[in-house]
């Protein structure tokens, strides 16, 4: 099984959307990442399962 899921996320920022690869071998994770389009920052908290990606929350504040 491919633990590395790709979604889509939309930046809080530009509002542009575009491709993350997730590493799904941990059930949650918090992470803080720049947007690929305006490189801002952003966290996201990523909810998974092997393989799946279940849900993603995205804030503009970075922790």
């Amino acid at each position: 099984m491919d633990l590395i899921a790709q979604t889509e996320i939309r930046c809080p920022h530009c509002g542009q959307t575009f491709p993350l690869e997730v590493d799904t071998s941990e059930g949650e994770q918090i992470l803080v990442e720049d947007c690929s389009i305006c490189c801002r920052p952003m966290t996201l908290t990523i909810r998974s399962e092997p393989g799946t990606v279940l849900d993603v929350t995205i804030s503009d504040e970075v922790s």
